[in-house]
Order: structure tokens, then sequence, then C-alpha cells
């Protein structure tokens, strides 16, 4: 993941070893907020649920859409973008909660 503030149209970027996405800021801003609405959800309804559930969790806005799925201590991540580039990425278990902490080292403001 990374934040080039100076980069005039994508200055967002997520991904894996595997694959990456360009954001512009609007769809940065999305993810992160979505992602921290998530992480969120899934740490809340660890209370909730018997050891041996699974729960999936989606949110959306005009820009992107994503989900989490598994356990609440250990879930995946999806993103799907809803703009023209029609972009589709997925993380494994336990790395949602570790890439709000990177985006917040960088010092990028998203709420």
């Amino acid at each position: 993941m990374g934040w080039h503030p100076h980069s005039e149209k994508y200055p967002g970027l997520v991904g894996t070893n595997d694959w990456a996405i360009e954001l512009t800021e609007a769809e940065l801003k999305d993810f992160c907020r979505l992602l921290d609405q998530l992480v969120s959800t899934m740490s809340q309804m660890e209370t909730e649920l018997m050891e041996e559930e699974k729960i999936s969790c989606e949110a959306e806005t005009a820009l992107l859409w994503m989900e989490v799925e598994g356990f609440p201590q250990d879930y995946t991540l999806r993103l799907i973008l809803n703009c023209d580039r029609r972009c589709e990425g997925n993380w494994q278990g336990g790395v949602a909660p570790e890439l709000i902490i990177a985006f917040n080292s960088l010092g990028f403001a998203y709420k």
C-alpha cells in the first residue's frame, strides 16, 4: 500500500505481492473508511458469535464495494472498484487490521 499526495490522478495504492491497484484520493478515502468500519464490526461481533461461527459483512459507496468474511479474529478482505476501471482484489486472513495501522503510519487522513 502507498500514498503519494503529489500524484495527479492516482495517489493511492493497495495490493499484495501478487497484484496492485492504483486509487484516486476519493477511492482511497472510501477504502480506508470502509475498512475501518468493517474491522470494527468484526471486532464487535467476536463477543456475539460462537467460536465456530463465521460471518460476512459488506460495505459499499458509489466508488467501491468491500467485504470481510471469516471468523471475527481471522477473516479475509475483498475489494471491488465500482468505477471505470472495474478492478478487484483480495487479502488473506489477518491483513485487514494491519492495513489500518499501515495507512495511519503514512499520515493519510481519511476520517
